[in-house]
Parts: structure tokens; C-alpha cells; sequence
């Protein structure tokens, strides 16, 4: 398992490899780089700077590694179209999970891999349903692309199915959460302006952290999700909310962002989410997070009426499906009060119909 390096190079991992050789590994907002030599040898200084401006170095065995393992076929998924047209954001996700799978099973060949071998690399997570669900999830990705690059006929983790983790992902902010939170820390504290944003836009915090008086055109909010805006041409385009415009009429036009630090640089949205952790802490809301304002928003759209594709236009997702995700628990409440309403008004249609005793109806 990787441990971080403190102290004198951030950013740095040390793990060791199939040799049981102690490596070392750059990792910074989706960027990472393997740091060769000796640590802490100037030769070591002299490549940690390097991956500090953005160089990445050779990977280790590439093109030394072995042809046909999983090592390479990492190399070879980091280079495709379908890796290389994600978000900075989904990149860091998928790349924490591929290297576990580099440093513990690099040295495996991908064709002689069968459904028993990826039932073995499942077993370890069988008590954490989640996390054996993101690794069968990462191993289904690389061995579609060793598919595609000829590598195998067939993906040997296509009858596998996921577990059920009986989790109904990130909380969902409750009413009274919001008006706690919002108690808490009074208007024109940032922790007040991020969580009014959020509630108010279903953005995401890597989108939060970019918005500012730019994306402001009248009385609406436009922007691109930075999770898709390298393939989409799709802009979030929604009216401001008035409690969302007294906000933010208190912030000076002078801000290039609404969640700038208070020595006036934009926040990074790792930056936001542990800012965000402290702020519902100190309110006492330690089941809430940045995530669950997104699905507030939703939740309260749908509790409003609003159709998918209406919620779909302020979450700027591409697919009902995730909708339904967010705002499901919403929709069957809606749908059961709509239900409630027209069995009431049948069974008052119905008595209204009975008969009097001179042979009317009522």
C-alpha cells in the first residue's frame, strides 16, 4: 500500500513494487508521474521539480514493461481516447483505483485472466461492498480496452455482477439541515455564500469554485460542467434564486470568483470539500456534505413538479438515469401524494353517486 512522504516533498508517494523495490509516485490534481532514483538524492530533487512544472517521466517498464500485462495495458488504457476525454476530477478517481490494481497485479498476464482469477482480485474487498464494486468497475473498463486493442476476444468480468452495498450514496440535506447550517454561519460568511451557491445551482464543488461574476449574464447563471465540457457543448443557463441574488448582490464585483480565499485566489474543489467538511461540523451536521446540496436542489425540483428533463436542465446531466437517482425518493413521495388525491377524489365521486332514499342521486 502507498504512503505519503511527508515533510520535505508533498505530493510524493512511496509503495513497493512486485520486487518488493520501495518506488516513489508524484501525484497532484489528476496529474501523476512516476519520481526515479535514489530519494532524496539530487538526482531525485532534479525529477520531483520536474513533475512539480508537469513533466512525467518515463513509466517504470514502458515501453520496458512486459507486453500483455496488466501493467501495459494501464499504459495503453491512459493513452486512449475514452481516458483521455475525461475530467481532471474523474481522471484522479479512476487513477487511485487503476494503480492499487498496477502495484498489486501489474505483473499478471491479461489474456490468460478468467472469471476465477477476477473473482481472486475481488475477495480482499468482500467486506467493503463499495470499494469491491469501484474495483470490479475499473477491471470491466481495462479489460473492454484490451478487447478493443486486441488483446482478448472477451472480458471475463462480464457475469459478474456488483454487490449490494444497501447504501443510498451521499446524505441528502434535509430542510432543517439547510436552515441550521444557514443559522450557524450567518450571511456573508463564505461558508454561507458556498452553501447558498450549491443549493441554489445543483453545481458540483469543481464547478462551484469556478463560478463568478462571469458566469453571471442578467438574471441568470450560465456555465459549462468542467466534468464534461470537453465533449459537451451543453450550458447550465438558470435564473438566479432571489435568496441565491441577496447573496451574492453583498459581494464585491471586484471578485473574480464567489469562493475566492481571503487572500483572493480561486479555491481548488478539494480545497472547497474539506472547508465544507469543517463548516457542517462546526453546525453539528456531520452526515452532510458538499454532494448533498447538489441532490437537495434536486430533490426540491421534483418535489415542485418539475419533470426530469427540467431537472436535468439545472443538473446538467445527459441522462434521466441519474436524475432518477437523485431525485427518486422525491418522485415516489410526489407520485404517492398524486395517487393519494385521486383515490380521495374517486371515493368522493363515489358517495356522491349513491342513491337517496326517493331514488336520486346526491
Amino acid at each position: 500500500m502507498a504512503r505519503r512522504i511527508k515533510h520535505e516533498f508533498p505530493g510524493v508517494t512511496s509503495y513497493f513494487d512486485r520486487h518488493q523495490k520501495r518506488r516513489y509516485r508524484f501525484r497532484k490534481k489528476g496529474f501523476s508521474t512516476e519520481i526515479h532514483s535514489e530519494y532524496g538524492s539530487s538526482e531525485f530533487r532534479r525529477n520531483y521539480e520536474r513533475a512539480i512544472s508537469g513533466h512525467r517521466s518515463r513509466e517504470i517498464g514502458s515501453p520496458a514493461t512486459k507486453r500483455g500485462t496488466i501493467n501495459a495495458l494501464i499504459v495503453s488504457y491512459y493513452k486512449s481516447p475514452e481516458f483521455i476525454s475525461l475530467g481532471d476530477s474523474t481522471k484522479a478517481t479512476y487513477r487511485r483505483e487503476i494503480e492499487r490494481l498496477r502495484n498489486e497485479h501489474g505483473h499478471r498476464l491479461v489474456a490468460q485472466m478468467k472469471r476465477a482469477h477476477v473473482v481472486k482480485l475481488l475477495e480482499p474487498l468482500s467486506d467493503r461492498p463499495s470499494a469491491r464494486n469501484n474495483r470490479l468497475r475499473m477491471l470491466r473498463m481495462l479489460l473492454n480496452h484490451a478487447v478493443e486493442i486486441g488483446w482478448r476476444s472477451d472480458n471475463p468480468t462480464s457475469a459478474i455482477k456488483k454487490m449490494r452495498t444497501g447504501s443510498q450514496g451521499l446524505h441528502t440535506w434535509t430542510e432543517a439541515e439547510i436552515e441550521t447550517f444557514l443559522n450557524h454561519h450567518p450571511i456573508g460568511s463564505t461558508a454561507h455564500t458556498a452553501v447558498t451557491l450549491m443549493l441554489h445551482t445543483a453545481c458540483s464543488r469543481v464547478d462551484a469554485v469556478r463560478l463568478g461574476w462571469q458566469n453571471v449574464k442578467g438574471a441568470r447563471i450560465q456555465y459549462r460542467r468542467q466534468k464534461t465540457e470537453r465533449f459537451s457543448e451543453v450550458v447550465v443557463d438558470i435564473p438566479i434564486h432571489p435568496d441565491l441574488k441577496i447573496v451574492l448582490d453583498a459581494l464585491p464585483k471586484s471578485q473574480m470568483t464567489f469562493l475566492e480565499t481571503p487572500g483572493g485566489r480561486s479555491r481548488s474543489s478539494n480545497g472547497l470539500g474539506n472547508a465544507m467538511r469543517k463548516w457542517c461540523n462546526a453546525a453539528g451536521l456531520t452526515a452532510c456534505s458538499s454532494h448533498g446540496l447538489r441532490k437537495a436542489c434536486a430533490t426540491r425540483l421534483a418535489e415542485s413538479g418539475a419533470s426530469e428533463r427540467e431537472i436535468m436542465a439545472w443538473t446538467g446531466h445527459s441522462s434521466p438515469q441519474m436524475v432518477q437517482i437523485y431525485a427518486g425518493k422525491a418522485r415516489r413521495g410526489l407520485m404517492a401524494d398524486q395517487g393519494f388525491a385521486k383515490l380521495l377524489q374517486n371515493e368522493t365521486g363515489s358517495k356522491n353517486d349513491e342513491p337517496n332514499n326517493n331514488g336520486s342521486t346526491k
